[in-house]
Order: structure tokens, then sequence, then C-alpha cells
């Protein structure tokens, strides 16, 4: 557990400078079995006017090439959605490491079906930095996740 906290301050710091830019605070990070960091990265869909810049593919990325992914973890903040969920699938990515599954959770019964798995931290400090930005942003929030903002109409 001290080891998954240490791999999530990767990612939870990663979705603050998301945040500082402008975009969406999400963050992830790509880490081997033992614990080395690969990649890490953060939602840039508003930053770079990308809609598959997600932070799960942004960390993926930055990981560059690996041979086998089997013994790696992504670590994320928010629970993944089907898109990201399809690269974790795609890679057969081994593990996954949530921040928090309250505000948003798409796909993990879908990967825990596919024996990946599937650890949830319900971290404080990711459910309050999606809930106040949410809150703030549910056009972009909305926009992300493909839905319709019901109070702004968007």
């Amino acid at each position: 557990m001290n080891q998954y906290q240490k791999m999530l301050d990767v990612a939870i710091e990663e979705a603050k400078k998301g945040l500082r830019e402008g975009g969406i605070p999400i963050g992830a990070a790509l880490f081997s079995k033992d614990g080395k960091l690969l990649g890490k990265g953060h939602n840039r869909r508003v930053q770079d006017d990308d809609p598959s810049m997600h932070a799960e593919t942004n960390a993926f990325r930055n990981a560059g090439r690996q041979k086998d992914y089997r013994d790696t973890i992504m670590v994320t903040t928010l629970s993944p959605c089907w898109y990201c969920s399809g690269l974790i699938r795609q890679f057969h990515i081994g593990g996954v490491v949530i921040g928090e599954n309250t505000t948003f959770e798409a796909a993990e019964e879908w990967l825990k079906a596919l024996d990946i798995e599937i650890y949830v931290m319900d971290n404080d400090v990711c459910k309050s930095m999606m809930r106040e930005f949410i809150e703030k942003n549910p056009e972009i929030w909305n926009e992300d996740i493909g839905e319709v903002c019901p109070s702004c109409g968007s």
C-alpha cells in the first residue's frame, strides 16, 4: 500500500500540473512492477486541443516502447474511462491503481473480468480536485466524458 501511495503521489502531481495549465486535473503514471517510473503525464485535452490526450495516454506515450507491459502498473488519479481501459487491455498492462472512483467510474468491472488487478485508493486529494473542477467547469468535464451538461446545456 505504501508503494502504491508513492506511485499515486506522482500521478497527483501530474494532475495538479494539468490544473495549473488550465486543463482537467487527471494525472497518471506507468510503473514497472518493482516501482520504477517509466512515464508520467496528465490530461492535455484542453491544452493541446486533442480529444485523445487523456492522462493515461500521455503517461503511456511518455514511457516509450516497452517489450512487454504485463508487469507494469498504470496509476491514475481517476478511474479510467473506456478509451483508456482499452489501452490498458490492448497492451496487457498488468495492474491499475486508481486514486478515486466516486466522481467517475466506467470500465473497472470489465478490466477485472480480464484478470487485470485493480486497486482503488479512495484518495481524498483526488476526490476533492475532481469535485472542485467539475463544479467550476461542468461543460469541459462533460465534454471529456462524452456527456451533455444538464445545467449548462452543452
